[in-house]
């Protein structure tokens, strides 16, 4: 793929440099914030060769893969600039002429296009709770390459002590298995790094902010130490006693936020010449002082609400048939994005129980979607229909659908929901497994698909591998009966 070439053609067909607000990428998409959705040719751009699937909006995202997006989003803002650059000659010319209209002209124009803007902006606001998941999807998708590698590293060491049981006492398996343990264990600071650099806060207080909660010596603090009777630890109302990794990491990305706030306010009060020494010390202490007594208590209750609807009601009291649901609807999730949402669930779900019983159903959501998939390869004549599946459905089978969900499931449509349902069936097996063994689930994330078989956690990985035979089994056959028809191809024009 030339990445130049590919932009170039995309900020023509996105409706040149000046619809471009900003872009970014993803692991999978090149997102571009645009102007006008008017002035986009999405039939243009999702014909591209590359180009898996797009999806339409004031964000628009065009779905190219795993390690073509960055590549892609590199090779499109070095077009852009040069682009620009072209114009500036005649954007300085235009800002000259300006220069000599009239005041009250000048005023009336700025005053105008301010209005234009701010509609523009309004326009492309979402709900509270999308903005919310966004900032928590920019927290956590830079982590994802390591959770990756840690992850590939732990099921390596998985393996290899189901291979040899004896080899738990060698130094170098004691090193390697450290290893896949490492992003975990540092999570908490590193979400705060990040949190802080999302929120426009110093990363290195974003870093403090993160260790805070976690602080061992805030096991031993006593409510009344002057009356020289035995110290009683801190003893919270509701929640209860106050102890390291009491809010776990959302209080960790709610520490980070305030310390962020807090730090921006100061420095905007705060002389120049006492800035380094009063705004990081006085958002380090009031900071603390909120978190440690309002928003860890908070973030404790609402994982602990969080994880009893997801787990104990939906999962064990649920059964089989909350595993069904939570597969069937994870698809969606994933198609808006919403799906990080749950990635500090996750994380918690691990610090808490050394895993998450969660990750491998909803892990079956891509299993349905790649029988989905085959079965659609099978039936179709369409060449480039069947290019496309040839080239995502491998992603696939590593647990990234998004290429098949954009570029096949989704523009056909009948295919999403029959894919939407195999999944569920293996998720109900999965469930069924979990009653059955006593529980297991996946000891890292950032994994899915057929690698995430290595860190699931012991007595677990038959049954996983067995949901993802009967989801791929059930999105197969559904597809192939009823999910798709020949004339569905006209929607991929």
């Amino acid at each position: 793929m030339n990445y130049t070439e590919l932009g170039e053609t995309i900020l023509g067909l996105v409706g040149g440099p000046g619809n471009v607000a900003s872009h970014t990428n993803c692991m999978t998409r090149l997102r571009i914030n645009v102007e006008d959705q008017a002035a986009v040719d999405v039939a243009g751009i999702r014909g591209l060769d590359g180009v898996q699937g797009v999806v339409d909006g004031p964000q628009l995202q065009i779905v190219v893969g795993p390690g073509h997006a960055e590549r892609l989003r590199e090779g499109f803002g070095d077009v852009l600039a040069a682009a620009r650059a072209a114009e500036s000659g005649s954007e300085a010319d235009a800002v000259v002429a300006a220069a000599t209209v009239a005041d009250d002209v000048r005023e009336a124009e700025l005053d105008s296009l301010a209005t234009r803007t701010q509609a523009k902006v309004k326009a492309r606001q979402t709900s509270r709770l999308q903005v919310a998941l966004k900032h928590v999807g920019n927290i956590f998708i830079p982590l994802f390459p390591g959770f990756i590698a840690c992850g590939i590293i732990a099921a390596i060491a998985n393996i290899w002590k189901l291979i040899d049981p004896s080899v738990t006492g060698n130094p170098w398996f004691l090193v390697f298995a450290a290893m896949g343990t490492l992003l975990i264990g540092s999570l908490n600071l590193i979400v705060g790094l990040n949190t802080a650099k999302e929120f426009g806060g110093s990363p290195v207080l974003g870093f403090v902010a993160g260790g805070l909660p976690y602080l061992p010596a805030l096991a031993g603090i006593a409510a009344n130490p002057k009356t020289g009777a035995e110290a009683i630890p801190l003893t919270i109302p509701v929640v209860g006693q106050l102890s390291p990794g009491l809010g776990g990491v959302i209080g960790v990305m709610a520490t980070a936020w305030l310390f962020a706030a807090i730090e921006k306010r100061l420095r905007a009060r705060v002389p120049a010449s006492l800035d380094l020494f009063v705004v990081p010390v006085l958002t380090v202490l009031v900071g603390a002082a909120v978190s440690l007594f309002v928003i860890m208590p908070i973030a404790a209750l609402v994982m602990r609400g969080v994880t009893w609807f997801l787990v104990d009601f939906a999962l064990e009291q649920g059964g089989v048939f909350g595993g069904f649901l939570m597969s069937a609807l994870f698809l969606p999730l994933v198609m808006l994005g919403l799906h990080h949402g749950l990635t500090p669930v996750h994380v918690q779900l691990i610090a808490d129980l050394g895993y998450t019983p969660l990750l491998p159903i909803l892990a079956m959501a891509g299993a349905g979607q790649d029988g989905a998939a085959i079965a659609i390869w099978l039936k179709t004549r369409n060449p480039k229909l069947k290019r496309i599946i040839k080239g995502a459905l491998p992603l696939g089978l590593v647990g990234i659908g998004e290429p098949l969900i954009y570029g096949v499931s989704l523009p056909l449509f009948y295919p999403f929901i029959t894919a939407c349902l195999g999944a569920g069936f293996g998720g109900a097996f999965v469930a069924w497994g979990m009653e059955v063994s006593g529980g297991f689930g996946a000891q890292t994330i950032g994994l899915s698909g057929v690698l995430m078989t290595g860190v699931i956690s012991a007595g677990g990985w038959l049954w996983y591998l067995g949901g993802i035979a009967i989801g791929a089994l059930a999105g197969f056959v559904l597809t192939y009966l009823f999910g798709f028809k020949e004339s569905m191809e006209a929607r991929l024009a």
